[in-house]
């Protein structure tokens, strides 16, 4: 159903020059584009639609990602209101003149409807809502991260949460001989193979549903056990406990996904005591309900050998990995030693294939282009790959700085509460929370409101760019520091899931300050690349808050042999209707004047924003009495005779 009109908007690079100017980054000479709009909070979500209330309207949102066809996906909500709010997984087709939103998956409550059902394997059925009587199999709770979308397929991959979706016996009362059983998985990766289309199902690429064995049956690969989503290489069968992060999905159909999971620790022989463990694993998917027979295959996870020891002793193996991404048959991702203090590891490149073996691009022994005999300190997890270009963050030297990041005043309850130190422990029913939040501190300007916590930020940053090729060039597209063009390119997030209020009966990733940067890098014709990344201009005062910072999106090109050039192409602060033309309001209260446009407080982009081209991106705009927030998508233009 058509929802809301596309109102393409064609604007001057002109004002966005001279903000580059100002904020010291080089601009390269204006130039027009489009900006066009996704969605924003004007668009009715489909299918929900309250018979008391009328229309569901959408409200914030996630980075999309985009494929090269001008497909977008993205994750978006509604307000809560008192019936609950709406969530789900969307696409819209922008290479069609007021193509519709349509729905891959959603939440939504009773009253609007059926929330989108669990594909198989499925089969716990739950009351509806009202008092009918009637039962309905298990349906989606949340989507807890970003979805993603192949580069020139209509395919999309995307995490979900949802009501246990497998019964089974698991024995039988020794008193009265009734059958015992037990209900498991809750969440799980789903895909859509052909998301343009309609009629094209939602099927299971992964799940918690690894180690499921019949009570007093034998094992029936298929039937009554899914050995096909077990964790590969561990015996007995085991189940991945999560997947943390996005996961991945290339042209062919196949995801790529970061999985946790636990096995018997052989030092103990209580079998209640586990040891966690993790990877990154792939897996091809068809489009069965299932996903098919094909099961789970191993990449690396923490019994593989870092490649690259070299400060680490040997037989070092990765005691973290990243959520990985993937395309033409290769994955990439990063993994170390060690999460918080890494001596070793860096970003690897393995092809999807049966014991691959990796190949280091770029280690914590690397040297940082153009930085003397520096080599990183640290390299970022967010990985942007079209097949042959890996973008990354990556920091070296010892100078830091203190940034003080406040707990999340919006968002879930149990996390907001649980980094304010006001979270109820569903076990014991006491008070606590993150035993890193500082909530006393008489002297932070939000006090008794909110807590803090205060991380340090390496002062030397930079966005890179890494050829796959084989030639092994790296370059060096923006830096952040003492007389760079930017301050920073760390952006912070608190996300995971306190005690007992995960989102799997296994061991979800506890709550912390997640730091991320932004990135997304998409190949032009011959040698030559584009990369649109996110990064922060501005002071920090003396309790460690940035004043008045100015956020950007950007973009820097690499032409052959040319060094990287930037352009700015939207920052906080400018006008919003440069990017919406419904970014405005009524200032005055007086219809007879004109609506007054809002500036853009807040952007975001994704590792998979940018193809062939087209650059998706979500904003926020707003003063304190209004505000407005949409997804946009551009196609930037091309340099006659220069390709894509």
């Amino acid at each position: 159903m058509k929802s809301y009109y596309l109102k393409p908007l064609v604007v001057a690079l002109g004002a966005t020059m001279l903000a580059a100017a100002a904020s010291g980054v080089s601009a390269a000479q204006p130039t027009s584009f489009d900006w066009q709009v996704v969605v924003n909070n004007g668009f009715a979500i489909p299918d929900a639609v309250d018979p008391d209330t009328g229309a569901r309207f959408y409200n914030s949102y996630n980075p999309p990602s985009v494929n090269s066809d001008a497909l977008v996906v993205f994750r978006a909500r509604s307000t809560g209101q008192q019936r609950g709010p709406v969530s789900g997984i969307y696409t819209r087709d922008m290479a069609v003149f007021e193509a519709p939103i349509e729905v891959v998956a959603d939440r939504k409550p009773a009253s609007l409807g059926s929330s989108t059902q669990v594909p198989d394997p499925n089969n716990t059925l739950y009351p509806v809502p009202g008092g009918s009587g009637e039962q309905k199999l298990s349906t989606f709770n949340e989507f807890p991260s970003f979805p993603r979308i192949a580069i020139t397929a209509d395919s999309v991959a995307t995490r979900g949460v949802h009501e246990p979706v497998w019964t089974y016996v698991i024995g039988e009362d020794p008193d009265t001989g009734e059958p015992i059983e037990t209900r498991v998985g809750t969440t799980g990766v789903y895909v859509n193979l052909d998301a343009n289309n309609t009629s094209s199902p939602l099927v299971t690429g992964a799940s918690l549903l690894g180690a499921v064995e019949p009570f007093g049956e034998p094992l029936v690969p298929g039937v009554n056990y899914f050995p096909y989503y077990a964790v590969p290489g561990v015996e007995p069968a085991t189940r991945f406990d999560v997947f943390p992060g996005a996961p991945a999905i290339t042209d062919a159909g196949v995801i790529a996904t970061k999985g946790n999971y636990s096995v018997d620790d052989p030092a103990s022989e209580d079998p209640e005591v586990t040891i966690g463990k993790t990877g990154v694993f792939y897996r091809a998917v068809t489009p069965e309900s299932t996903g098919g027979l094909a099961a789970v295959e191993l990449v690396a996870n923490s019994d593989t050998l870092v490649p690259n020891p070299e400060d680490c002793p040997p037989g070092t193996t990765f005691g973290s990995t990243a959520p990985p991404s993937a395309a033409d048959g290769q994955m990439v991702f990063v993994g170390f030693d060690n999460e918080d203090d890494p001596t070793c590891g860096g970003v690897y490149q393995a092809p999807l294939a049966p014991s691959p073996e990796l190949n280091t691009l770029v280690g914590l022994e690397t040297s940082v282009p153009g930085q003397g005999n520096e080599t990183f300190t640290q390299l970022g997890e967010g990985l942007s790959y079209d097949g042959r270009f890996v973008g990354f963050w990556g920091a070296w030297g010892e100078a830091t700085k203190t940034v003080r990041l406040y707990c999340p005043e919006e968002g879930n309850r149990d996390r907001r509460d649980y980094c304010n130190n006001e979270f109820v422990d569903p076990d014991t029913g006491e008070i606590g929370g993150d035993p890193n939040s500082v909530c006393d501190d008489v002297t932070d300007p939000k006090y008794p409101d909110v807590c803090y916590q205060e991380k340090e930020v390496p002062v030397n940053q930079g966005v890179f760019v890494y050829d796959t090729t084989g030639n092994g060039k790296l370059w060096l597209v923006a830096r952040a520091g003492v007389d760079a063009d930017f301050d920073d390119f760390v952006f912070w997030n608190y996300s995971g899931a306190p005690p007992g209020a995960g989102e799997s009966e296994g061991e979800a990733e506890p709550p912390r300050w997640r730091s991320s940067a932004f990135q997304a890098v998409s190949q032009r014709a011959g040698a030559t690349f584009r990369s649109a990344f996110l990064a922060r201009n501005g002071d920090i005062d003396a309790n460690n808050l940035y004043v008045d910072p100015v956020d950007g999106i950007y973009l820097g090109e690499v032409l052959g042999a040319s060094s990287p050039r930037l352009t700015t192409l939207v920052q906080t602060g400018m006008d919003g209707t440069i990017l919406d033309p419904d970014a405005v309001w009524d200032d005055d209260e007086n219809p007879a004047t004109p609506d007054v446009p809002l500036p853009i407080a807040s952007l975001a982009l994704e590792r998979e924003a940018f193809r062939a081209g087209w650059l998706a991106i979500t904003a926020s705009m707003g003063v304190e009495e209004a505000g407005w927030a949409g997804i946009y998508l551009t196609q930037m233009p091309v340099p006659p005779g220069r390709g894509k």
